[in-house]
């Protein structure tokens, strides 16, 4: 099992970056980078600014003719996306194939496995939440569910992955999870509607073998750190937007090593390695299981591949990888 000592503070961020949708009309966040001390915020950025390909979210891989186009995804809605999708609709009208991390059927196949086996993701068998977790994180925990309009005795059930995930989410922006409208989403409707395939890059399972790799006792530490940032969810959110929209997709990954530096009894160096596990965990080991997929794809004809924006930056993110295997990486004008 992986283990996750210290920087679980971390892990609680990264749950809300990936989950946490943008405030939209019944949210008011504040953006968390604009409220620190200049030195905070420019310590951030110099952090970002050291790994490969730290800022865009569009670009274009060549090599020998064969031609790759890849889009930096916000996988929550947001009204900004209608311009990324006009921007980039000639070129999946053009494409051969649009790469995605889930397309159509591997949400179909998702679905089907929760029906088969439910124990993924909720506990079918022995302690439940309200059994397993501390009396006043329980409490905490079902007053924060039950704000998400999720009542106690059903939260219980839950794993605690899941739960994390959902508390990800700022109460007031719960609705809008119903109704996923993502970026992911448009361009996979953009597809369909140019007639153009839509192939994933990893199976339909890679989430469950994510978290199947942290004990559970890492995973309650979890609930404890998201519980912790209870009241600060909504300005993450808003963080998290705007620096997506901004083409600043790596500065949100050095956003949480910089907030896990200042929770205490953790050192820099403690931070630092378990960041590392955790980027390897959810992004590295992905991105390289990507690359095949996408070159394959990419040697039939013009691709687009469309994916989280954070799976761009850093010494083994996408970008960097294609790069080392001799493909020609340059930056694409953001939309407007």
């Amino acid at each position: 099992m992986v283990r996750f000592k210290k920087s679980l503070a971390g892990l609680a961020l990264l749950a809300a970056a990936f989950a946490a949708p943008q405030a939209g009309a019944e949210c008011h966040g504040l953006n968390l980078l604009d409220l620190m001390p200049a030195a905070k915020r420019e310590a951030i950025t110099a952090s970002a600014d050291a790994q490969p390909f730290p800022r865009g979210n569009f670009w274009q891989a060549e090599r020998d003719g064969d031609r790759i186009t890849l889009i930096g995804t916000y996988h929550l809605d947001d009204p900004r996306h209608a311009a990324t999708v006009d921007r980039f609709a000639p070129e999946i009208a053009a494409a051969t194939t649009l790469l995605v991390e889930a397309g159509p059927e591997e949400e179909k196949a998702l679905q089907q496995h929760i029906g088969r086996d439910p124990s993924v993701m909720v506990i079918t068998d022995g302690p439940m939440l309200n059994q397993i977790l501390k009396p006043e994180t329980w409490d905490h925990l079902a007053e924060a569910a039950r704000a998400r309009g999720v009542p106690p005795f059903m939260a219980a059930k839950f794993r605690p992955w899941y739960i994390t995930v959902l508390l990800a989410v700022p109460p007031c922006a719960i609705e809008a999870m119903a109704d996923p409208n993502g970026l992911d989403q448009r361009l996979i409707d953009s597809a369909a509607a140019s007639g153009i395939p839509v192939r994933a890059l990893e199976p339909y399972d890679t989430v469950f073998s994510i978290f199947g790799a942290m004990s559970e006792a890492d995973q309650i530490a979890m609930i404890e750190q998201t519980l912790a940032m209870e009241d600060s969810i909504t300005d993450f959110s808003e963080t998290l937007a705007d620096a997506y929209f901004d083409g600043d997709g790596r500065l949100m990954w050095e956003l949480m090593r910089h907030m896990s530096y200042d929770a205490p009894g953790y050192t820099r160096e403690q931070v630092d390695a378990e960041m590392a596990v955790l980027e390897e965990l959810l992004m590295n080991s992905r991105n390289r299981a990507w690359i095949p997929v996408i070159e394959e794809a990419a040697a039939q004809g013009p691709v687009v591949a469309a994916f989280g924006a954070l799976h761009l930056s850093g010494e083994e993110g996408v970008l960097n990888l294609l790069q080392r295997n001799g493909w020609t990486v340059t930056p694409l004008t953001e939309a407007q």
